[in-house]
């Protein structure tokens, strides 16, 4: 379960449903998979697959609620689309606190559910890229020598040459040496750059 291109997973129990769901991404050329419970869709469920989940949130046994809770434990970042009940309504305001990407509510229109699934799934693109760019930054912070990073926290404060070559302990030609195996590592054209990859870096740690 592993498709290159993004897959909407719809979850639900009422076949009806995800069948006329299936046909409906059918028809505008988005590829859909169905299961028929949330146990059933977390043992197939692959993290590395792109795509969102369409689930309803009133289910037999474990519920769309539960089901997102625990991908939220998992550390699953899959954009959730909640269809739902008028009654579900307070249930599906707290999913969204919870992290869910959007809810619909029944009857709705066709167009809306299409419109939905193709803002999770811009989402989730834009997700995986990003993760896809800070592990590349990762990596290269990764092939930096001990003293280039200390000059790469050095650059980092904003510290010249001939400060950092005096906290290091170095010649100026040595610290303009690491500075620029340091830009040359990390593929970055200028310290401005280099901080926004840092900073990036950082954030996924918060």
């Amino acid at each position: 379960m592993t498709p290159k291109q993004p897959t909407v997973f719809v979850v639900d129990d009422d076949g009806g449903v995800r069948s006329s769901i299936r046909i409906l991404l059918k028809s505008v050329g988005i590829g859909t998979t169905t299961f028929a419970s949330a146990k059933e869709f977390l043992a197939a469920y692959d993290q590395s697959a792109p795509g969102c989940l369409v689930l309803d949130i009133r289910m037999p046994g474990m519920s769309g609620m539960e089901l997102q809770l625990e991908l939220n434990r998992l550390g699953a970042v899959i954009p959730v689309v909640f269809i739902t009940g008028h009654g579900d309504v307070p249930m599906a305001v707290e999913a969204m606190q919870q992290g869910a990407f959007d809810f619909l509510q029944k009857p709705f229109r066709d167009q809306d559910l299409i419109h939905r699934i193709q803002r999770a799934l811009e989402r989730d693109a834009a997700h995986r890229s990003a993760l896809q760019q800070t592990g590349a930054i990762k990596a290269r912070l990764e092939s930096l020598t001990p003293r280039e990073r200390e000059v790469l926290d050095l650059l980092a404060d904003g510290k010249q040459n001939k400060v950092m070559a005096a906290e290091l302990g170095l010649s100026q030609r040595t610290v303009e040496i690491h500075r620029a195996n340091v830009m040359d590592k990390m593929q970055a054209r200028s310290v401005a750059q280099l901080v926004r990859m840092l900073l990036d870096v950082r954030a996924t740690r918060d």
